[in-house]
C-alpha cells in the first residue's frame, strides 16, 4: 500500500472521516491585494458555510471565474450550474426578487 494511501487510512480510521490527499501552496501577494483577497474568502465563507476551509473556498471562487470565462467558450450550461449554485444561498426574498427579474427580461 503506498505511503499516501497508508496515512489517509489511518486517518479515516482515528477521525471517521474520509480525507482527501493535499499539498500546501504558496504564491506571493502585493499588500495592497491581502484585503480583496482576505474579503473574497470571507465572502465565499459566509455563502459556503463558515466550516469549509479557506482552501475551499479559495476553489469555490476560482470555479465561479471559471464559470464566466466559459461563456466565451458558448457553454451555456456551465453558466447555468454557477448560477443555480449561487441562487440555493440566496435568502427567500432575493431568491423572488431575482426571478421576478429573470421573467421580466424573457418576456
Amino acid at each position: 500500500m503506498p505511503k499516501e494511501e497508508f496515512k489517509r487510512e489511518v486517518e479515516k480510521e482515528l477521525t471517521g472521516r474520509e480525507t482527501e490527499s493535499w499539498e500546501i501552496i504558496y504564491f506571493k501577494l502585493y499588500k495592497s491585494q491581502i484585503p480583496v483577497v482576505e474579503q473574497g474568502i470571507e465572502t465565499a465563507a459566509l455563502m459556503l458555510g463558515s466550516d469549509k476551509s479557506r482552501g475551499y473556498c479559495l476553489e469555490m471562487i476560482c470555479a465561479d471565474f471559471l464559470a464566466g470565462a466559459s461563456l466565451d467558450n458558448s457553454d451555456p450550461e456551465v453558466l447555468l450550474q454557477s448560477i443555480s449554485r449561487f441562487f440555493k444561498f440566496l435568502p427567500g426574498e432575493q431568491k423572488h426578487a431575482f426571478l421576478s427579474q429573470a421573467n421580466q427580461r424573457t418576456a
